[in-house]
């Protein structure tokens, strides 16, 4: 499967629990995509499903580690009138953890000031800045999203007479700060993902209750902690999902005058903000600042309340982000030129002189989705350092690849998929080899294969606005909770042409199951994506989304990646069965009523009909439960199945039933959960016929019209018998008496469809009511013709019953009736 580039990938959907996600589109009422998006992401509990989509968790702010030590701090200082100042970090979450922070003192009382480093100074706390604190007369000195590794410093602030507060959310080291430490993954907090704009949030919630206040005032603050918890990339789990969903409603609803100078200029309608909109609209004009200049601009205009100056200060911030992107893209060119060298390494480090140290962050993030392997890109300074940036990928541990090489690095911190570094120039070689060594030791070369994590699969007919509705209920998405990929199999890609100004996308129709469907692939030609796809059915997938455009709303297609559908094989349980015993069972069978009576359904039923059998099934084999699909003949769906199917069950190989063979076995459904439809029952009762099946479980029923079609041909060859008489017949009188291989060749046919079981017995007993052949039994069945003279096939009653069968039939599959019934 192809992600519109050179390099191969595949797709993956993990296993679930069918049973599962069918109660919770019953409990929940959502439709059964939706739940299968849950059930996979581990929330199969109605009331952890309820939960999640419900966002609305909200954790006490006194059981956050250090809440209360750091309550009595603060607000002693306040009491004491002590000169506060919080030093933040240069990044969105640094920026809004700052403003937050410093809006909650004010409104308590203070008059803090705030300090921000620049990139030239580094991240996080250091002992020239706490000097210059301490010799300003600052009384309390307050960290956000920085200090839980700072222990010297600390310790040089505390010696200079300054209190401290550590309020963090990054990975502590092995020794703590000596102060009160405020850090959510330090004790059992019901959300340790929080980012430092979530912990001031939750801190200042602390504060007003411990000030004898609502401590519901912090809210104010939310627009400010959702931003950051989508920028900084933490997980969209517990609170943070409260965080980010009601924040958004406040940005929308009553928007500061800061983000709606941001809005602005980055031509976002509030009504239209989203999580999406947070991370690649707004954050990367706040992170701008931090990354070219200093971060002071960014924090001004999350504090200010005068339109004018807003507008002045949003303005600088979209021309640094339009320079940013100038910069990013030039490095993107030169570092991605020098990975070619390294392609053969687990892990990539590149470095280069005038690389902005403030850009290399986003420039190794458009490496690892180039590369699908750990970078660090590093910016080479005149003095002989070097500073950069790295990101991962989910099957490797940045931080702990650092720490492996830690005696090169002269700093560095971070977290599993993000971290920063700081080096000699000297040391970046060995440093190259050592972390390409320990990531080789922990990556397998599987872990270095883009994998396209796949939420359900689904038949195109499924895709309407209703479920692109639905699984925005899901969200809000980011880190944690990606918005979900589906995956339509055995698809066809037609009608691409090119959009854009440079016409640098493709547009295209998805057309599965005779449902059709518009999509988008955004940064692929229409060269590049029919070469994805291939000139056969392809497996794709994508995101659903509601497109608004021009007063329209609809559903939207937008492509992740294309790939050949997955060929496999099929185990057909209609060979399992003698051809003799099946042709005894036809001969002692009621020709006229040849179905057995159902008996109570143990199975429940799906009505999944017309919406395309490959999605269908392809759900059902992707949760690793054990499916039989049920066709009105296997011999002449198998090479459709092997080349659409077949390829998605577990090991390649799909188990598959003839209707009549069912029917006369039943015991055959027994080890199975799942019955698969594919084509509709010949007649009324054959669905009731289907569910009263052994084993509890589920048959879906999946056909269309499509395979209406198909049985009513299927069913026409194996009812009408006239062309099947006279072959077998012309070919018994040539050949004599005959038995075993040579009998069931003859009787099985020639051609591409070989008569099946149940019509080789219906021929046989047809032929032995005129009196045509005759069965001599031995040590196995023998068949010759006899001398009776040539006669009417309506003399055979049997005859007659299967031509009144068929009639029926035909008005059952034609009628439309398999369809609506």
């Amino acid at each position: 499967m192809g992600r519109m580039s050179d390099r191969p990938s595949r797709w993956a959907a993990g296993p679930y629990s069918v049973g599962r996600a069918v109660r919770l589109s019953e409990e929940l009422s959502l439709p059964l995509e939706v739940a299968t998006v849950l059930a996979r992401r581990g929330l199969d509990a109605p009331e952890d499903a309820r939960e999640f989509m419900a966002a609305d968790r909200r954790e006490d702010p006194g059981t956050l580690p250090g809440a209360p030590e750091a309550c009595a701090l603060v607000l002693g200082h306040i009491e004491r009138g002590s000169p506060i100042v919080v030093h933040g970090d240069y990044d969105a979450d640094g920026v809004c953890s700052t403003a937050l922070l410093v809006e909650t003192l004010r409104a308590l009382g203070a008059s803090p000031s705030w300090r921000l480093p620049s990139r030239s100074e580094g991240y996080g706390l250091s002992t020239e800045t706490v000097q210059e604190l301490a010799a300003q007369g600052a009384g309390l000195l307050i960290t956000v999203d920085c200090g839980i590794t700072a222990v010297e410093e600390v310790a040089a602030a505390r010696a200079a007479g300054l209190e401290v507060l550590v309020t963090d959310h990054h990975r502590p080291g092995e020794r703590l700060p000596d102060c009160p430490l405020v850090h959510p993954g330090l004790g059992g907090f019901g959300t340790p993902e929080l980012c430092a704009a979530g912990v001031a949030l939750k801190l200042s919630e602390a504060l007003f209750a411990a000030a004898g206040r609502d401590p519901r005032e912090a809210e104010a603050g939310l627009d400010l902690a959702a931003l950051a918890t989508v920028c900084d990339l933490v997980a969209l789990r517990g609170e943070n999902r409260r965080i980010v969903r009601e924040g958004l409603a406040l940005m929308a609803r009553a928007p500061r005058v800061g983000l709606r100078a941001l809005m602005k200029v980055a031509a976002l309608d509030p009504s239209d903000l989203s999580a999406q909109a947070l991370g690649f609209r707004l954050g990367p004009r706040i992170n701008a600042a931090g990354r070219l200049r200093r971060a002071d601009a960014a924090l001004e205009l999350m504090l200010t309340d005068d339109p004018a100056r807003a507008d002045e200060v949003a303005q600088e911030l979209d021309a640094l982000n339009h320079d940013r992107r100038e910069e990013e893209t030039r490095i993107v060119f030169a570092a991605d030129a020098a990975c070619s060298a390294q392609a053969h390494r687990a892990a990539m480090v590149v470095a280069g002189e005038g690389w902005h140290p403030g850009v290399v962050g986003i420039v190794a993030s458009r490496l690892v989705e180039r590369w699908h392997r750990p970078c660090v890109v590093i910016a080479l300074a005149e003095d002989g350092s070097a500073r950069g940036s790295g990101r991962s990928v989910s099957a490797y541990d940045l931080h702990g690849g650092l720490s492996a090489c830690a005696s090169m690095l002269t700093r560095f911190g971070g977290h599993r998929m993000a971290a920063g570094v700081e080096l000699a120039a000297e040391s970046l070689r060995p440093f190259g080899h050592a972390l390409a060594a320990h990531a080789a030791a922990a990556l397998s070369p599987e872990d270095l294969i883009p994998e396209e994590r796949v939420d359900a699969v689904l038949p195109a007919g499924a895709l309407g606005l209703g479920l692109a509705e639905a699984m925005e209920t899901l969200g809000p998405f980011g880190m944690g909770n990606p918005q979900p990929t589906l995956l339509v199999p055995s698809a066809r890609v037609e009608t691409v042409s090119a959009m854009g100004s440079e016409r640098q996308h493709a547009r295209f129709t998805l057309v599965s199951g005779g449902a059709r469907a518009r999509a988008v692939a955004f940064g692929s030609t229409p060269r590049a994506l029919q070469a994805c796809a291939g000139d056969g059915p392809c497996d794709v997938a994508f995101r659903l989304e509601r497109n608004h455009w021009n007063g329209v709303v609809e559903p939207r297609v937008l492509l992740r990646a294309v790939g050949p559908s997955r060929g496999g094989d099929v185990r057909s349980l209609d060979d399992e069965e003698p051809l003799w015993e099946a042709i005894r069972h036809e001969l002692a069978a009621d020709p006229a009523q040849p179905w057995p009576l159902p008996g109570p359904p143990v199975r429940a039923v799906l009505d999944r009909r017309g919406r395309g059998v490959a999605g269908v099934a392809g759900d059902l084999l992707t949760s690793g439960e054990p499916v039989l699909a049920v066709c009105a003949d296997v011999a002449r769906r198998r090479e459709g199945l092997e080349q659409l199917v077949a390829g998605m069950a577990p090991g390649g190989c799909l188990d598959a039933v003839s209707l009549e063979t069912l029917a006369r076995s039943p015991s055959l459904a027994s080890s199975y959960t799942h019955l698969v439809a594919l084509d509709p029952p010949p007649v009324a009762g054959g669905r009731e016929l289907l569910a009263a099946a052994p084993s509890t479980g589920f048959l879906h029923l999946a056909w269309g019209a499509p395979e209406a079609e198909f049985a009513l041909a299927v069913w026409r060859a194996g009812l009408d018998l006239r062309p099947s008489l006279a072959s077998l017949f012309r070919a018994l009188r040539d050949a004599g008496a005959c038995h075993g291989a040579e009998l069931e060749r003859l009787l099985r046919g020639e051609g591409a469809h070989p008569r099946g079981a149940a019509v080789c017995g219906r021929v046989v007993r047809v032929l032995l009511e005129l009196d045509l052949v005759e069965v001599g039994e031995g040590a196995e069945p023998l068949l010759a013709v006899t001398d009776s003279p040539r006669t009417e096939l309506e003399r055979s009653a049997a005859y007659r019953a299967y031509t009144a069968r068929l009639t029926a039939v035909e008005r059952w599959l034609e009628g439309g009736a398999a369809l609506a019934a």
